[in-house]
């Protein structure tokens, strides 16, 4: 490799004996090991190889059990590729495994001229969706995918956006324009045909119902659209049909500066505020070399959990309006109003703060920050106890839900779930115990477990979630490291002011990193986190710039819905609601 190829992290090792498994089993002629900062062993393989490979990993010994994410790069304008197997387009695979609590990523290199890659749907069947998408979004065709088909896009959609000659702005295509007839296209491509996914319109005895279910706004979940298969009320299929809310963030990346993309993510999912700036600032942090200071560690902890109980918070609310109860919302909205008050005094903001930085937080805590937090601590508890008794403890609400749509783990991690909805089936996994992050592994609390896996744990489980977030945050009022918000570092962004307004090289590299952004060397870096509806990350690609080569988000809501058919099919439509509820996803959180 050359001198401008990354050098490895310790995590992705020679001697890592997954490698070592598959360089004996694929020869090392075979088996190309790449250095990132992605803090895993990236391996690139053969294309022939990748079933094999994948089955290998899956059935192996403590296996690989998840197929956590799965997408593709346009390879094609990357200037520094040195070392790295010739590629047009590259598909990538992360897989995970609970029991090693290590993952591995998998690459396999396409020629332009031939896009073509063997499905893996019959391994991991969470790979249908990803690889809808990545045919979407790049055009690659991925042989014996049961329904290869837009996902995101309309259906009626021209070119694949995430390409790299894909345009990228409204000036870069004709003005949108949309006659009657043209509207009649559009309408006749949304139709349901029920042949097209294998389902049939009647059997022997029974002519089944086709439902709409949406693309309404049902509650406050965003415009879904679910086709139901009913056999009066029993659900003998259904079809979810996403793409309402899709903007094109990771587009979006690639033409935004380091810095200037931060607002962005509060829009992923758009009621966990600064807790989706927090995977992408520490991946930018890992590829600038950042190390970041307690104190802004501690208030960034402090923050991303004050943002996942006002998350919880509405979740609350709409399971239980979604199961009928109208009053709990008006209560868990007032009690997300106490929580705002504090965010919006610390930050400025309430739902989207956009408040971390490159290298530390906007600014420091405000004076009197602790009295305001306090209070919000001590009311909040007897508000929880409340909730309980008077929600959870109802009859009603544990009929609707008690052993309704429930799954195992081992399920769960076929589909690629992560989060309460995973740890609803007594799987004791949570990053910030697991694997801990930006200062997570300063903080004593304990990981709440169900035990059934049905819609009743997973409200539970999150009311318990509230509980140990407010003791991670009376740990932060009590033990607030003194010192600086923001790392002293050349590519924090931005510079700390008072040094800015005393030295006019600061205020000169202030300019910079501003207006055009700070320039991060040539090299890739992931990060996941254990976000308010499971696990999110950013998985960042620099070519030496000022901005992204590309930049993959993975969301936890995105596989979540994937696997509503596999629960559903011979339950009932109010059970379906109820498990809508429960399952705490928002579109734009699905869609990006």
């Amino acid at each position: 490799m050359s001198a401008d190829t990354p050098t490895p992290d310790h995590a992705a090792a020679a001697d890592d004996p997954v490698v070592g498994a598959l360089r004996q089993r694929l020869g090392d002629h075979a088996v190309l090991e790449q250095a990132t900062l992605t803090g895993m062993p990236v391996v690139w393989i053969p294309r022939e190889s990748l079933s094999e490979v994948l089955k290998f990993l899956r059935d192996m010994p403590e296996p690989f059990e998840m197929l956590y994410d799965l997408s593709a790069t346009d390879e094609r304008l990357r200037a520094n590729r040195r070392g790295l197997p010739a590629s047009d387009f590259t598909v990538f695979y992360h897989l995970m495994s609970i029991a090693r609590n290590r993952d591995v990523m998998l690459k396999v290199a396409l020629a332009e001229s031939d896009l073509k890659i063997p499905s893996v749907v019959s391994l991991y069947p969470n790979a249908n969706w990803y690889e809808r998408e990545v045919w979407d979004m790049f055009g690659i065709d991925f042989a014996g995918h049961p329904h290869l088909t837009r996902l995101l896009m309309p259906p009626t959609w021209n070119g694949h956006p995430l390409r790299k000659d894909h345009g990228a702005r409204a000036t870069e295509f004709d003005p949108y324009t949309l006659t009657v007839e043209g509207q009649d296209v559009e309408q006749k491509a949304l139709q349901f045909k029920p042949e097209e996914w294998g389902m049939r319109r009647e059997n022997e005895d029974t002519e089944f119902m086709f439902l709409n279910l949406g693309p309404n706004h049902p509650s406050a979940h965003g415009a879904f659209r679910l086709v139901l298969q009913l056999d009066g009320e029993e659900i003998v299929d259904c079809v979810p049909d996403i793409g309402y809310h899709h903007r094109g963030a990771e587009k979006m990346a690639e033409r935004q500066s380091w810095h200037s993309f931060i607002p962005y993510t509060d829009r992923i999912d758009y009621t966990g505020g600064v807790m989706n700036n927090l995977p992408y600032i520490l991946a930018v942090e890992k590829l600038a070399g950042i190390e970041v200071p307690e104190r802004a560690k501690t208030i960034r902890v402090m923050m991303a959990e004050m943002f996942r109980i006002t998350s919880h918070l509405l979740f609350l609310g709409t399971y239980l309006q979604d199961l009928g109860a109208m009053t709990p919302v008006f209560f868990t909205f007032t009690d997300r109003q106490k929580a705002y008050e504090v965010i919006e005094a610390i930050t400025g903001f309430r739902m989207h703060p956009a408040w971390y930085r490159i290298g530390g937080t906007a600014m420091d805590l405000p004076r009197g920050w602790d009295t305001l937090v306090q209070g919000f601590l001590d009311w909040m508890p007897r508000r929880l106890v409340e909730y309980e008794r008077a929600m959870m403890e109802n009859a009603i609400v544990r009929e609707r839900t008690r052993h309704i749509a429930a799954y195992t783990t081992r399920e769960a991690l076929a589909w690629g779930v992560t989060g309460p909805n995973l740890r609803a089936t007594g799987c004791d996994f949570d990053l910030r115990k697991k694997r801990p992050y930006g200062g997570y592994e300063n903080f004593d609390f304990e990981v709440p477990l169900g035990s059934n896996g049905d819609v009743f744990d997973r409200g539970q489980i999150r009311i318990e979630e509230m509980r140990q977030s407010l003791r991670i945050i009376q740990q932060c009022v009590d033990h607030m490291p003194a010192g600086d918000y923001k790392a002293d570092h050349p590519l924090t962004t931005p510079p700390p002011r008072e040094k800015m307004l005393q030295h006019i090289e600061t205020l000169i590299t202030h300019f910079l990193q501003v207006s055009w952004g700070p320039v991060l060397k040539p090299n890739e870096s992931l990060q996941m986190i254990e976000a308010t509806k499971g696990i999110n990350s950013y998985y960042l690609t620099s070519d030496g710039n000022t901005m992204s080569y590309r930049t993959r988000i993975r969301t936890p809501s995105f596989p979540h819905l994937q696997q509503i058919p596999a629960v559903m099919r011979g339950g009932f439509v109010p059970d379906l609601i109820a498990h809508l509820g429960s399952i705490d996803f928002v579109m734009a959180d699905v869609d990006r």
